[in-house]
């Protein structure tokens, strides 16, 4: 198996639904209380990109998208239409908290963190979009860094003074697979294919 740096086909994932996915262990007790356990530290995204597609040369695409990955066996990149960028949809490099220098780490991982008041969520980011990542250090941007795209790893010139905050802005793909090994297509019409369940599940490094 390998990852492919290639997009699923943009406007069918325009069209599609899914979100993120968590797995939490629910146990009432003698009580009537609850025990809850969180068994996954990431959520796992789930997409179905069978609503994406509106005509038979979309089914077309997909079919040879699915066949040159061979089903569920290589990995690829998903764009989500909600939820793809650091901020906004232009990439600021004060965008998000990467890091705090100490005078000695010069690489740090690209993260995105969702809420802010209670329990923050820090989503690690592998597959930055080639050429939008700004980075920022104590406030300032600077362009000598080094970017490793298969892993979202930012690694500065010079380590950061102690106590100097980075950050960065970014755009993002999923890493995804196709999670069936068989497409179901009905051809409706002459000009209109469907394939009501296109199932993609994220791919966890």
């Amino acid at each position: 198996m390998a990852f492919h740096p290639i997009r699923f086909p943009l406007d069918i994932a325009l069209g599609a639904r899914g979100g993120p996915e968590r797995a939490t262990d629910i146990v009432t007790l003698a009580s009537g209380a609850e025990e809850r356990n969180s068994r996954w530290a990431h959520s796992r995204r789930r997409y179905n990109a069978g609503y994406g597609v509106k005509s038979r040369a979309d089914m077309q695409a997909v079919l040879a998208f699915f066949e040159e990955r061979r089903g569920r066996f290589h990995s690829f990149l998903w764009r989500d239409g909600l939820d793809f960028s650091s901020g906004g949809a232009t990439p600021d490099p004060l965008d998000q908290v990467i890091g705090t220098g100490d005078g000695v780490k010069a690489a740090f991982a690209l993260v995105k963190t969702y809420g802010a008041s209670f329990d923050p969520y820090l989503r690690p980011i592998t597959k930055p979009v080639t050429g939008s990542v700004r980075v920022a250090v104590a406030g300032v941007e600077t362009s000598a860094f080094v970017l490793d795209e298969l892993t979202g790893l930012v690694t500065l010139d010079a380590p950061p003074a102690p106590g100097a905050v980075v950050t960065a802005g970014f755009l993002f793909d999923v890493p995804v697979r196709f999670d069936i090994d068989r497409l179901d297509i009905e051809l409706t019409s002459f000009d209109a294919a469907e394939a009501p369940t296109i199932p993609l599940i994220e791919v966890l490094e």
